[in-house]
């Protein structure tokens, strides 16, 4: 670090800088723009070589409240050389009135002292009485110099009785009126706003104040996505990030204003470790931003996927311990997120009740405590209820019987009352009672189970005990993935907030809330008859993330270890231990095999063994995906579930008998038969005719029922090449169904014309008739809410593959016509992996690639795929965030397996080098 470059704030000599600005007064005398302008110029590099200054002191202490304390400290020097410029060489006021006297006063961030790089500049220009041509004046002078110099600044002028009126009736104004401080100018004007501000405004009003900063802190945590697990968070707006710190900080100075923050521990706001827990977090997420700022170049507070491995490396992350630097650094935040909403929690709800303790709440006149029941908790336990929340009878509550840590959440859940300020105070303070001896308490145990599996709402309270630092601690392994986050787009939320969601969606469905959305779920879940396994599952399925091995297995491993001492006997240990080491499985087969084969559904037997297990890794899947994120749960995939649950089922029921081939064969057609019954003979035979075993072994019936009708169409019609669109909004797809003229890169116009709409192919069911026709089964995801969108857009794709297919545009041509963004997946590197496989299916060869997704990805795939001479019988497409997962059935020219070593390499070296490529592909086909 160049020690040069380390300049203490402000950064720059003011009577150097006076001197130096005399002599553009010279030469521009008499010309005021002209001299502005100047001056402009020549303060440029004054403000370049402070936020350069500034940032060296960053990057080299690390401390960024000091970086942001050192910027506001600049601004107040620069702002009081543009005063003292404009008063001395503008706008002289020779004789000033009273009337000409001014108060320049920095407030809301600002005004606290402390302004982030990007941030905005928030000036009052307090007035005695009126505005004067004068005041005007120098005001726009001061505010046009600090706008050409790229400052964003907001602005009012007002005299002391405008602040007092509106601060009454706006309260954002009254919140920046809060860290008013003077800058420059009359001291006597600014103390008698001080002091008509308290008297008239923070003495009389204190709760409509503290009602509208919660209630806002509510919004804005709503707006920002609720949870402050979100894995690309908001530092200054989001849950647990600087805005809930500036809140609490607000309410303190709102009902202490004569204050600083240093003396609330005396006025009883803070205890001495909640203002060290304040500082700290301050401290982390002020460096956070400075740091996100200078990055960026710009006032960004989201710290997206393409930020934050820049962040990470800048802070000193490294990869450790099976988390990679990034992932450590979020942990670090979220950490830090944790501690500020624990924080907030306390302080803020002890501000709340010291200004409506008199009023008792809506909620509290109808909780299902009444006060009978709540003069019997007093009586016979050791917490009361009093203003609808809970707090402990005697301060040795926690430390005399542990067991009540977890007693206080059956409590807090049963009354569906809060926890009060002092009982989260003694939970922090008692953390070490909660040790070996409570985790092997039988009585401890019990109590939880019950909370997990008999709760009103389990997912709420297990969220309170993981926000009050009792879950992680109570049950160590999964304090481990708390505030653990997982560097990808999949994931939208920390792995704690995810297993606690599942939990929440299992009791939902189970209480019938999600009939509609997961209909088989819903119905199976009656059922079941592990149902504690299932809940224990559910909260444990995810907690050996980050150890540096499979988390399934790992996980399968520590559920044998945790649920005897849960209370679980040894059959529901292994039904928890089996559901955690394949909780992947459904949802791996679901998506990536065909399920028209065979010997999918067998494999996928032997794994389950057991129609109990079936039902209950169907519903742990649902409630997994669900849990993931908004947008990720689809329609398609709960049909693919269902799908493979129902061809599962009967193998598992011992009443399955293995068909021949012959036999199977001669059944599918009997159904199609029987299906369409009206048709004539002569054109039933003629359609079963055209296909080749394999299509009535691998097709479903209504797919088959639907090609028999396309294919009388296009006879009907006399035309080549005929399409049929429809929508499915509960499963979430559009299906169009394509018959054509057969052609090597079929598949690869498909995905090309799908590109070019913006459609992204779910699954793709490929056939080809003895007399050279493809028959082509295409699932698009659904995108829009109405049908006819959605139809519209399948037919323009339709009509591209036709346009290709006659010749008359270029796959170059429709793929380019699209033009997508990139900026988020460019953050991520996802290793590029082609596994060759031929025990999935009997008579097909399955090739499974894994790579960093991309606009034109499938296209690219499927045509080399097409130009090594394969035949695709049938695709299947998942993206997992940034990850493409495609599988593909194929057969060589004559319909056989791949079975030489030597073209299965040619092959990976092929497909891998599609997956490695970063610029943009060459499109044509060759």
């Amino acid at each position: 670090m160049d020690q040069a470059v380390l300049r203490k704030a402000p950064y720059f000599d003011f009577d150097l800088l006076r001197e130096q600005t005399e002599g553009l007064v010279r030469e521009h005398a008499g010309q005021d723009t002209q001299l502005r302008g100047a001056l402009v110029e020549f303060l440029k590099p004054l403000v370049e070589g402070a936020h350069a200054s500034a940032k060296a002191q960053l990057e080299d202490d690390g401390d960024g409240r000091a970086c942001a304390a050192g910027l506001s400290a600049f601004q107040d020097e620069l702002i009081r050389f543009a005063y003292e410029f404009t008063t001395t060489h503008v706008y002289r006021a020779e004789n000033p009135s009273t009337a000409e006297r001014m108060a320049v006063v920095a407030q809301g961030g600002y005004g606290r002292g402390l302004l982030a790089p990007g941030s905005d500049i928030d000036l009052l220009f307090l007035l005695p009485y009126k505005q004067t041509a004068w005041g005007e004046s120098v005001a726009e002078y001061m505010l046009y110099l600090l706008w050409d110099l790229g400052f964003k600044v907001g602005h009012a002028a007002r005299t002391i009785s405008q602040c007092v009126r509106l601060s009454m009736a706006d309260m954002t104004i009254r919140t920046a009126l809060l860290d008013s401080r003077l800058i420059l100018g009359d001291e006597k004007l600014f103390a008698e706003y001080l002091h008509r501000f308290r008297r008239e405004v923070l003495d009389v009003d204190a709760r409509a104040f503290v009602e509208a900063k919660l209630a806002e802190q509510y919004s804005r945590h709503s707006r920002a996505g609720g949870s402050r697990y979100l894995v690309e968070p908001n530092v200054k707006e989001g849950t647990g990030g600087l805005r809930d710190l500036h809140t609490l900080h607000w309410l303190a100075k709102h009902i202490f204003p004569d204050q600083a923050e240093e003396e609330f521990v005396e006025a009883g706001v803070f205890t001495p470790g909640e203002y060290s827990s304040f500082r700290r977090c301050e401290f982390f997420l002020w460096t956070v931003r400075c740091h996100l700022h200078f990055l960026t170049g710009r006032a960004e507070e989201r710290l997206s996927f393409d930020l934050q491995r820049a962040m990470a490396e800048r802070l000193g992350y490294r990869d450790h311990g099976g988390l990679s630097g990034v992932e450590r650094f979020m942990k670090h935040y979220f950490m830090i997120a944790l501690e500020v909403g624990q924080l907030t929690r306390i302080v803020c709800t002890a501000l709340e009740l010291k200004q409506l303790k008199s009023v008792p709440s809506l909620n509290a006149l109808f909780a299902p405590f009444n006060w009978r029941r709540r003069a019997k908790l007093r009586r016979t336990s050791d917490f009361r209820i009093e203003n609808g929340r809970i707090s402990t009878v005697a301060k040795d509550a926690f430390s005399a019987d542990p067991v009540n840590f977890i007693r206080l959440f059956v409590l807090c859940d049963e009354s569906q009352a809060a926890l009060s300020p002092e009982v989260l105070r003694q939970i922090r303070a008692n953390f070490r009672f909660i040790d070996e001896d409570l985790r092997r308490n039988p009585a401890a145990n019990r109590l939880f189970m019950k909370l997990l599996t008999s709760a009103r709402d389990p997912e709420a309270v297990l969220r309170k005990m993981t926000e009050a630092g009792v879950l992680s601690r109570f049950i160590p392994e999964f304090g481990r993935v708390v505030s653990m986050m997982q560097f990808n787009m999949y994931h939208h939320y920390t792995v704690n907030e995810h297993l606690v969601r599942t939990v929440g969606y299992l009791a939902a469905i189970e209480r019938g809330q999600h009939t509609a959305e997961h209909p088989l779920a819903s119905e199976i879940v009656k059922a079941i008859d592990n149902r504690r396994a299932l809940y224990v599952a559910a909260l444990l399925h995810d907690v050996a993330k980050g150890r540096g091995e499979d988390h399934s297995i790992a996980g399968a491993r520590l559920a044998r270890e945790l649920c005897p001492r849960l209370g679980l006997t040894a059959s529901e240990t292994e039904t928890v231990s089996w559901l955690i080491e394949h909780h992947l499985t459904m949802s791996l087969f679901a998506q990536s095999r065909d399920l028209n084969d065979p010997k999918t559904i067998k494999d996928f037997a032997e794994i389950v063994q057991s129609r109990e297990r079936l039902k209950l890794l169907l519903v742990l899947t649902v409630c997994d995906i669900c849990a993931v994120g908004p947008g990720t749960w689809t329609g398609w995939k709960g049909q693919l579930l269902r799908t493979l649950y129902f061809e599962t089922e009967p193998m598992l029921g011992g009443g399955h008998t293995e068909l021949t081939r012959s036999e199977r064969l001669s059944r599918a057609q009997d159904a199609l038969r029987e299906r369409l019954s009206d048709w004539p003979d002569e054109h039933l035979d003629r359609f079963i005719n055209r296909h080749y075993p394999a299509y009535w072994l691998r097709t479903d019936l209504d797919v088959i029922a639907e090609h028999a009708r396309l294919t009388r169409d296009a006879e009907q019609r006399d035309s080549a090449i005929v399409t049929h669109i429809s929508t499915d909004a509960f499963r979430g797809v559009t299906q169009l169904t394509l018959l054509a003229p057969n052609h090597p890169w079929l598949l690869a116009m498909v995905a090309g014309a799908c590109t070019g709409a913006g459609a992204n192919i779910a699954d793709a069911q490929i056939s080809t008739t003895r007399d050279g026709m493809a028959l082509d089964t295409i699932h698009l995801e659904r995108e829009f809410d109405r049908a006819e969108d959605e139809e519209r857009r399948a037919r323009k794709i339709a009509a591209s593959i036709e346009s290709m297919l006659m010749g008359e545009t270029t796959v170059v041509d429709v793929i380019k016509s699209k033009a997508t963004g990139t900026s988020r997946l460019s953050a991520f590197c996802v290793e590029p992996q082609v596994i060759i496989d031929n025990t999935l299916s009997d008579a097909l060869t399955v090739i499974e690639i894994n790579g960093l997704d991309r606009p034109g990805l499938l296209y690219e795939v499927t045509r080399e795929i097409s130009n090594l001479n394969l035949d695709i019988a049938s695709a299947h497409i998942a993206t997992f965030g940034e990850k493409a997962v495609d599988v593909f059935y194929v057969t060589d020219l004559t319909g056989k397996k791949i079975t030489s070593s030597s073209r299965e390499a040619l092959i990976r070296e092929r497909l891998t080098r599609v997956l490695r490529e970063t610029q943009d592909p060459e499109l044509e086909l060759s």
